[in-house]
Formats: structure tokens, sequence, C-alpha cells
């Protein structure tokens, strides 16, 4: 991603874990009585029928678990959700809801990411695209308001074409744009698009904080979704996200919109449709030591909600938000 130099994830994720742990920590001191558990979750070794107990598999079904989403299911407020990260992306779409995904009493409720990524990007079929001219190719994917186009597993460079384009604009090779729902795509002399390893996004919202209140995510990455990475839709009262990457959705990294609270600790957020971070009526969002590329969409869109950036209370929406340049 463009201008990750300046702050990668994983420098990131070693700024805010710490903090977030001696939060934990002062929680579990302050509230002994908590029950809050360890749910371990493997895309690789874990099973949905095991209990998520335990990091190995065991005789009595209580290692680790294969889904996010079977972890949510089976956790209680407060419950620390613990991601393997391992060469294969977690491709789900998950949804936080109600006090059941909430914080037990001083104990937050959380994901803890462990530098895994949740994808919700697809293979393009190679028989879905088409010839346009020289070489560029298109091809249009299911409910294209938004898109991204991925390559090796990474947002590819995009070309936004200007407003009220009637044709893509000129692509070099491996550049993409997005036109009318088309996905344009420009290949090397003497090569297809069936020739890379192309991925779109494909499911609809990765994370969705739905009425629910003290919740951690932290040291995770958020790519590859057909809306927003990150959606405090409704009712997500203080949310923290601690060293999280959200790159390459269709329309933002990270939506705060209805009543919702949220802070940013540590985060990067590029490559994404129409803005990095999106801040929609009635919502508190606050970002601290984040950076919000200006690469393909704004890195702040105000939309209304109440904003404030390393402690100072913005308005208007930013090209770029980036500390180190502040």
């Amino acid at each position: 991603m463009e201008g990750m130099k300046r702050l990668s994830p994983t420098a990131a994720a070693t700024a805010v874990i710490p903090l977030l742990a001696g939060a934990l920590l002062a929680c579990s001191v302050l509230a002994p009585g908590a029950a809050a558990r360890d749910i371990h979750v493997n895309n690789a070794t874990g099973d949905d029928r095991f209990t998520g107990r335990s990091l190995q598999r065991l005789e009595d079904y209580g290692g680790p678990v294969r889904t996010i989403g079977r972890a949510l299911e089976l956790a209680q407020p407060g419950d620390r959700i613990v991601l393997a990260k391992n060469d294969r992306p977690y491709h789900e779409s998950i949804t936080l809801a109600g006090n059941r995904h909430s914080e037990y009493p001083g104990s937050p409720l959380v994901i803890a990411g462990n530098g895994a990524i949740l994808d919700g990007s697809q293979p393009v079929p190679e028989e879905a695209w088409e010839h346009y001219r020289g070489g560029v190719f298109r091809f249009r994917p299911p409910r294209a308001a938004h898109g991204n186009l991925f390559l090796d597993g990474r947002p590819a460079t995009r070309v936004v074409p200007e407003y009220g384009a009637a044709v893509p604009p000129s692509l070099q090779p491996k550049e993409w744009c997005l036109l009318d729902g088309w996905i344009y795509f420009c290949v090397e002399p003497e090569k297809l698009p069936e020739d890379y390893p192309l991925g779109y996004a494909h499911l609809r919202t990765g994370i969705t904080l739905y009425h629910v209140h003290g919740v951690a995510i932290a040291d995770l990455t958020v790519q590859g979704f057909q809306l927003d990475g990150i959606a405090a839709a409704n009712s997500a009262r203080d949310v923290y996200l601690g060293g999280v990457t959200a790159r390459g959705n269709g329309r933002a990294g990270v939506s705060v919109g209805g009543a919702s609270s949220v802070v940013l600790e540590g985060c990067l957020l590029g490559n994404n449709g129409e803005a990095q971070l999106l801040s929609l009526p009635y919502s508190q969002t606050e970002t601290v030591n984040s950076v919000l590329l200006g690469n393909t969409a704004p890195g702040w869109l105000d939309r209304g909600g109440r904003m404030v950036i390393d402690g100072q209370r913005a308005e208007g929406g930013r090209d770029e938000v980036d500390p180190e340049r502040e």
C-alpha cells in the first residue's frame, strides 16, 4: 500500500498492543469476579466442533475452533477471541451484536488478531474477463456499486477516473480502475488476466458492530470487502481499534455511524474506494497516532459525525491524516 513506510501494521501493533494488554490487566484487577475466557481460533488446524478453550487439539474437543463466526457463537461478555496467524486469511464476514458481544463490567470483549488477515475477496473467474481495447480487459462483479481488485492478495494499484468520465483513464500494466460497475485491468505485453492471481472484493462487510459496547479489536488486517472493512453501524459504543489495518475495501476502511463511538489508535487505513474513514451522523470518532492515506480516496470523509484527531476537534474531512506530517 502506498505510504505504508511511515507506519507499518507491525509497528502500529507493537506500539498499541501493550497499551491494550495493560488496560485488560487493569480490568482484571478491578473486576476479579469476571468470568472472561480465551476462545482460540485457527483456520488451519481448528474444528468448529471444538470448544476453543485450548491452542492444541485435545481428546475432549478442547482445541481451537476453525472460524471466527463459531467463536462468536461461543462467546460471552468480556471474552477474548484469539486468532492464530496462518498463511491463509480468514475468509469470513462477521457480526457482533447485543450484550453477548459486549464487555463484562470492566472487561471488554476482545478480538486479538495477532497479525491475521480477515479477507472478503475471492478469485476472479477466468471466464469473467472480456477484452476492452489494447492491453485492457474488464469484468463486471456482482453488486458493483463499490469494488476493489487484488493482485497476489494485496490491493492492486488503482487509478481513479475523473468525475463523470465515460471511458476509463489510461492504465499502465497492472493498474486498474472502477467505472460504471466495471473493473478494468491492464495486462503486461504477451499476458492475459488469467496469468495473474487476481481477486475482487466479494463479501459485503468485514466486521459489523451493532448495539454493542466495550469492544476491542487489535492487530488485525481487514481487506477485500465490497462495502466496509469495519462498520460501527448502530449504537456501537466504546469501541477500540488498535493496530488495525483496513485496506482495499470497496467503500470505506472504517465507517462509524448511528450513535456509535469509536477510537482508532495506531491504525493504518488506505486503498479503500470512497473514503479511508467515513464518519456518519450522530457518531463520534477519535483517531490517535493513526494514518489515513489519501491515495485512492479522502483520508476522512465527513458526513456529519463528530471527529477528534490526536486530541483536536476537526470538521469538514481531510484529504489525508498523518501525524508525522502535522
